[in-house]
This record gives structure tokens, sequence and C-alpha cells, in this order.
């Protein structure tokens, strides 16, 4: 088992940055076996990659990429999102999760995801 953990406001202001962090217990992010991806699940629709980051670097949806960036702080243990110029169309339950497999396509773990909401 790989628990990780989401954490952060669940309300942000609408033109604000988004901040996400996702702790991992059970494994460490450094092994470059293994990316870790933000995914998010919009109201009435299924769920929509948002980007992981490996060790070779982050890598983006690219519908939002000029909004998104992932880091990750190995001393923690722990990868990052921050999405900026947030709209109410990015209220969403937002999930982290581990990825593998080819081209890091299959999420094997996930946290239990956390609820955004954009909203003045």
């Amino acid at each position: 088992q790989v628990p990780l953990q989401e954490s952060g406001p669940g309300l942000v202001k609408p033109s604000q940055t988004l901040s996400l962090t996702c702790t991992v217990s059970g494994g460490s992010i450094i092994s470059g076996v293994y990316g870790w991806a933000w995914i998010r699940q919009l109201p009435g629709k299924g769920l929509e990659y948002i980007g992981l980051i490996t060790g070779s670097g982050s890598f983006y949806n690219p519908a939002l990429k000029t909004r998104t960036s992932i880091s990750r702080d190995t001393s923690k243990n722990q990868f990052s999102l921050q999405l900026s110029s947030v709209t109410p169309e990015d209220t969403a339950v937002y999930y982290c999760a581990r990825a593998t497999g080819g081209y890091y396509s299959y999420r094997d773990y996930w946290g239990q995801g956390t609820q955004v909401t954009v909203s003045s």
C-alpha cells in the first residue's frame, strides 16, 4: 500500500491560484520507476488529467499547461499542484495518484480526493 493524502484550501476565489499538496507514505517519490500525478473530476463529468512529475521533469495536459505547475519536495516526500487564474469552471474534486507503466499511463494508488470550489 502507498497511501496518498491531498491537502489544501477547499475554497479559492476567482483569479487566484489553487495550491494543493499530496503527501506520500510508504514509498519514496524519488524512485524513477513512478510518476506522481494530479487528476480532477469536474461536476457531472469524467476524470481529467492535469499533469505529472517524474525524475525527468513535469508534464502537463496541453489544455491546462499555461496555468499549471507541478513540483516536488523530496525532503517531505510531497508533490504539489498550482493552478493559476482559476475560474468557477475549475471547481472539482482533485486527486493525486501514483503513475506507472508505459508513459506513466496507469494510476495504481490514489488519494481520497479533495473538493475545491472556486467562488467569490
